[in-house]
């Protein structure tokens, strides 16, 4: 019993990594000016449900299936996916339009809000290739009805390893943040959006 004792106390447990979707400083832009001070309210990002966890779900080119899925125990996400996603899209609209985020502070009737829901109806992170997303959102500004609807479609090439899906992803997250935050800033000026969609 001493003997098993100590062999198991010998046995190491893998060591956890978290990973964010926060811009890398470096992608970050200034606070865009607006005409009148706004609000933005991010409504919870909908996922498929394979995707709502904290685990990483990753595919491998040359192993298995197209519908082989590995759930990575062991490389996570801060939080679930879709709280991830959510956190990214606000701090990243309300950085790249100088936006307010609801969540974090009251606004006054008389101030303009935009409420944004975003869809990722397709994901597909293949180690040592590739990240795929496809993501689509509505815009809506409740006090006069304009409102802008676009999605997006986009291939990111990744570096290898864990890592590189990760920096795919967040390459991904970006692209999206800035053409949302382009629809809102054309919805303030009294434009139509446009919608760049990536292929």
């Amino acid at each position: 019993m001493i003997a098993a004792s100590l062999i198991a106390g010998c046995v190491s447990v893998p060591e956890t990594r978290f990973y964010t979707l926060s811009e890398p400083p470096e992608m970050k832009a200034r606070p865009r000016d607006l005409s009148t001070p706004i609000f933005i309210d991010i409504l919870p990002v909908n996922v498929p449900e394979r995707l709502a966890r904290p685990q990483l779900v990753v595919r491998y080119g040359d192993s298995g299936p197209e519908t082989q899925l590995f759930i990575l125990e062991q490389d996570r996400w801060s939080s679930p996916f879709n709280y991830e996603l959510r956190d990214a899209f606000a701090s990243g609209i309300a950085g790249w339009t100088g936006a307010v985020n609801k969540a974090h502070r009251g606004r006054t009737p008389d101030q303009i809000v935009y409420r944004i829901a975003i869809e990722l109806s397709q994901f597909d992170a293949i180690i040592d290739d590739s990240v795929k997303a496809r993501f689509s959102w509505t815009i809506t500004r409740p006090t006069d009805a304009r409102s802008a609807a676009c999605y997006a479609v986009i291939t990111e090439p990744v570096a290898t390893g864990v890592e590189g899906v990760v920096e795919g992803v967040q390459r991904a997250v970006t692209s999206v943040v800035r053409s949302i935050s382009r629809n809102v800033i054309e919805l303030d000026m009294g434009r139509v959006p446009t919608c760049a969609v990536q292929e």
